[in-house]
């Protein structure tokens, strides 16, 4: 009987050590594991247990908080102008995970980064108050965009070239973050968006490449300068009008057959916009050098983060001459996005140099101490010399006052710019997307603008970068230096 019992509280003792271990490890191991669980909805009753911290633009909060009814979820996230606004701030919701400025910034937001705590919030082991992120935006030029843009399918982003502040991220169609906060409603709203053949949820300036048609001329023009294969923008080229592509029957025409195109200057060839030029200019670089090009100015870089992460434009490689020729003319696998256009125009308005984008000035706690100041973090790149963006401006302003992107001229103002035009589906067979980019500089002012116009009401015949995408340009650019 001893014997029994005793072998009966050995195998007892074993079960309790187990359940032990078992308690140990799931309470320190798995237990962070378990708490961070997007299941767990005692973080989403934590989360929303007070009001969160704020989304700031020129010193006006653009969120809130509101007090919630009838749900263990005691507060909601609000937006004001939050179709405006949305391709900067991204949602906070009560169902899913938080997007953009939202999501980065999600810890500050909510008072759980620990940089927030004070001494009695970690004796007391209390949420301290949630911080606030100050964006760079610029409320005027945001809604110049904005309103410009209106009904149509596209995207638009200005920078500072002086500073790399980004003034505006513009998404067309938007969407209001608010339909998405509220646990009781943002299933429906989602299921909505999520169905929108437009994908308004889509941040189309900063995460969506598409083929930038001749504003990559720009680049090419650049390595050309910087590879000393041309002198000077007026120096004349090597350029027959057509120009047969490399080992095809096919050549490179121009849609202005009567533009005086043949052995055409930079100058000239971006003025109106010469396809046989820049076809033969990247053939003569090759496609390496126009590709390191392209890289210094952004484009391959998969993580340029805004520090929302924006998709990488795209630069391709294992090209023929054909191929290469095209990408000349930013078609065949060139991709970009609005944010790595006005990084184009950026640089070259600001003397060649780049200076890192960003759209948050600084985080700071709730009483407005800075936690992080990014306006003093930025880096700045030289991507081609004085000289070379010196006559890539005055050929830009060419453009602008006599050539294919008069839509864009301001009044009292300095402006450059290139228009492009981008074939859409294969063969063309959809409408072309429009392009424009560009800088202004008036007085001790100055911003560089990138438009897309994806889809519009025109007819295909009058799809032009002049027409669609400057006149865009060209109020977020009054907005910025008047």
């Amino acid at each position: 009987m001893n014997k029994t019992i005793r072998r009966v509280s050995v195998f007892t003792l074993l079960l309790v050590f187990a359940l032990l271990i078992r308690a140990t490890w799931v309470q320190f191991y798995d237990g962070q594991a378990l708490a961070d669980d997007s299941k767990n909805r005692r973080n989403a009753i934590e989360t929303y247990s007070s009001p969160l911290g704020n989304i700031i633009v020129a010193g006006d909060a653009i969120t809130g908080s509101a007090r919630t009814t009838g749900s263990d979820l005691a507060y909601k996230r609000t937006y004001t102008d939050g179709e405006l606004y949305a391709a900067v701030t991204g949602y906070a919701s009560q169902s899913y995970a938080p997007t953009q400025l939202e999501g980065i910034y999600e810890d500050l937001l909510n008072g759980t980064d620990t940089r927030l705590k004070t001494l009695m919030d970690t004796v007391t082991d209390k949420r301290a108050d949630p911080g606030n992120v100050v964006t760079t935006i610029d409320p005027a030029v945001q809604k110049a965009g904005y309103d410009a843009l209106g009904d149509t399918k596209g995207a638009a982003v200005a920078i500072d070239p002086a500073t790399g502040k980004i003034l505006a991220v513009v998404s067309t169609p938007s969407y209001d973050p608010t339909s998405l906060t509220d646990a009781g409603t943002a299933g429906a709203a989602w299921k909505k968006l999520n169905a929108d053949p437009d994908k308004p949820l889509t941040n189309r300036a900063l995460r969506q490449p598409l083929p930038p048609g001749s504003t990559f001329k720009l680049v090419v023009a650049a390595a050309a300068l910087e590879d000393g294969l041309y002198s000077s923008v007026d120096e004349k080229t090597d350029s027959p009008n057509p120009y047969p592509l490399p080992g095809t029957t096919r050549t490179l025409d121009n849609e202005n057959a009567s533009a005086p195109c043949e052995n055409a200057t930079i100058r000239t060839a971006l003025q109106y916009s010469c396809n046989n030029v820049f076809g033969k200019m990247a053939v003569d670089l090759g496609q390496d050098k126009v590709k390191a090009m392209a890289e210094k100015f952004g484009f391959n870089d998969e993580s340029q983060d805004v520090p929302v992460r924006a998709y990488p434009s795209v630069y391709p490689s294992g090209m023929d001459e054909a191929q290469t020729a095209l990408t000349g003319i930013g078609q065949f696998d060139v991709t970009a996005t609005p944010l790595q256009m006005a990084m184009v125009s950026a640089a070259i308005a600001n003397g060649g140099e780049l200076v890192t984008p960003h759209m948050v000035s600084e985080i700071t706690d709730s009483g407005g101490d800075a936690l992080e100041n990014y306006d003093d973090n930025t880096n700045t790149t030289r991507i081609v010399s004085d000289d070379t963006a010196e006559q890539l401006q005055s050929a830009m302003e060419t453009v602008v006052s006599k050539g294919t992107g008069t839509n864009a001229q301001i009044s009292g103002a300095t402006v450059g710019g290139k228009t492009g035009t981008a074939q859409h589906g294969e063969n063309n067979s959809q409408t072309p997307y429009a392009w424009f980019t560009s800088y202004a500089k008036s007085g001790d002012k100055e911003v560089a603008v990138a438009v897309i116009v994806e889809q519009s009401d025109a007819a295909r015949s009058e799809v032009s970068g002049n027409g669609l995408a400057a006149p865009i340009a060209k109020a977020m650019m009054q907005a910025a230096v008047e």
